[in-house]
């Protein structure tokens, strides 16, 4: 795993609007080469446990992650799990491989089998289901990679760099 570059730690940082903590590595770059996800310690420095492990910080995806949520897809995609049970088990998978990468970090007794997003059986935060698949990639987090799909170049049409979106408020479990 290689560590996190004061850049890049400076640039998620100005990303989410505050300093990020616990941050181990850049899991992802956005096409524009900023940081769009970042891998964080199951637990923070202060000794906050933080289940979070993938973290989305581009402001841009976050933002229209919040607005797919305020659209309701949460509920659409609960609803997905309770009829399709071969969803249901791929997204169990989901819960496990977050637990088995998390435990890479370290252990944590408060967070212990408790992973993010409300995976293995609920949607609580598209932020962290996608954080997930981009950081690990495609066909791991079906939740996950459903929505992605749904954003498009969410990039375009200039550099995350050069945009002057405010990061949106801050996600449940973020």
């Amino acid at each position: 795993m290689s560590r996190v570059s004061d850049a890049d730690l400076a640039a998620a940082s100005r990303q989410r609007g505050r300093p990020m903590r616990g941050v181990v590595e850049v899991a992802h770059r956005c096409p524009c080469g900023e940081p769009d996800v970042v891998r964080t310690q199951p637990r923070l420095p202060e000794g906050t446990p933080f289940p979070t492990t993938y973290y989305a910080t581009c402001p841009r995806l976050t933002g229209l992650l919040s607005t797919l949520e305020t659209r309701g897809m949460m509920k659409s995609m609960e609803e997905q799990l309770a009829s399709d049970p071969v969803l249901a088990q791929r997204y169990r998978r989901a819960h496990d491989d977050y637990l088995a990468r998390r435990a890479e970090l370290g252990s944590v007794p408060e967070v212990e089998g408790i992973s993010a997003g409300g995976m293995p059986d609920r949607v609580k935060c598209l932020h962290v289901l996608v954080a997930h698949s981009l950081a690990v990639g495609p066909g791991v987090n079906p939740l996950g990679d459903q929505a992605l799909a749904l954003l498009g170049p969410w990039w375009t049409p200039m550099s995350c760099a050069d945009s002057a979106v405010d990061a949106p408020a801050e996600a449940p479990g973020e």
